[in-house]
């Protein structure tokens, strides 16, 4: 016996993690970028020059970007797509912080494309996104997505930020193979596009709304026994009532990662208390360990739980409490 394994928690994990609930909005993004390749894949074919587009999807932290970009690359590289060449097409993806300039945006790509590549080394902007753009052309990379792009636009000066964008435009307008891009973000990321026109142009928009209380609450008390019938738990009845339901949106800021990071993290909590069944006060022992509150305080305890909590503080009481 290990006192740092509990053997249902770890299945629990393994079983929970790539698996995807699909959402409607899952249609819209992967729709979005369909169009996108298919006019690249067009234009590859002809063999002519042509400059490539970028796709942007912006929704606020914890609304399940990065969950949904992760399961599109998946689902990309194993549809067999093909390239004019024959090659297998294929997406990379980089993660950004607010330390990054031009030469991170290169090496941060080049480093997923699976290259080594010196950061120390002295490069001009030209030769790095030339270099960028032979390894995608090598492997038959189509498309690079910049997750949390904001980050490095963040606190820059407009020159700064001119720079970064060009350098997006460079993998664009490669003459020797274009590059289609995929920048997702918070909603912040969409007032620095329009700064730089030749870029704006060429984007097409994606954003995740707000979990639809009204429209999607049947769908949240799915994904409640979707994830306890995977770990082999009951559903208390009473997670079924409107009454959670809105309590556990509410507790996630209406968005769908939150309720979904929430809700496995209670099974969690159930499994660990050796429970046969998924019940509030797992959610509330959750919240209570996750953020120290008063059991008495939490969104599925509190009379007024939709006033003190609020869809711009997550995890966090708006009023005193």
């Amino acid at each position: 016996m290990n006192d740092f394994i509990i053997p249902e928690v770890v299945e629990a994990s393994s079983e929970f993690n790539g698996r995807y609930y699909p959402l409607e909005r899952a249609k819209t993004l992967q729709a979005n970028f369909a169009m996108m390749f298919s006019i690249h894949l067009g234009c590859l074919k002809s063999d002519e020059y042509f400059e490539s587009e970028v796709l942007v999807l912006t929704g606020p932290s914890g609304a399940g970007k990065s969950r949904e970009m992760n399961q599109l690359l998946t689902k990309f590289g194993a549809s067999g797509s093909l390239l004019p060449s024959g090659m297998p097409a294929k997406m990379v993806k980089c993660v950004l912080d607010r330390k990054d300039g031009w030469k991170s945006l290169g090496v941060k790509a080049l480093e997923a494309m699976g290259f080594e590549f010196n950061d120390k080394a002295r490069i001009t902007q030209t030769a790095i996104w030339k270099l960028v753009a032979k390894q995608a052309r090598l492997q038959g990379i189509v498309a690079v997505h910049y997750d949390e792009t904001q980050h490095i636009l963040a606190g820059k000066t407009d020159t700064a930020v001119e720079e970064i964008l060009d350098c997006f435009k460079s993998l664009l307008k490669s003459t020797s193979w274009p590059l289609m891009l995929i920048l997702s973000g918070v909603p912040e990321l969409n007032s620095y596009i329009p700064e730089f026109e030749q870029l704006a142009r060429k984007v097409t928009q994606v954003t995740f709304e707000d979990i639809d209380y009204d429209k999607e609450a049947l769908q949240v008390c799915e994904i409640v026994q979707n994830y306890a019938v995977r770990a082999g738990l009951e559903v208390d009845e009473d997670l079924l009532s409107v009454d959670f339901i809105r309590r556990l949106v509410t507790a996630g800021a209406f968005r769908w990662g939150l309720v979904f990071s929430i809700t496995k993290k209670a099974v969690m909590v159930a499994l660990e208390d050796h429970s046969s069944a998924l019940r509030r006060e797992h959610y509330v022992a959750m919240w209570v360990n996750k953020t120290k509150m008063n059991h008495a305080a939490t969104p599925f305890t509190h009379e007024a739980y939709e006033t003190v909590f609020r869809r711009d503080a997550p995890y966090r009481a708006s009023i005193p409490i």
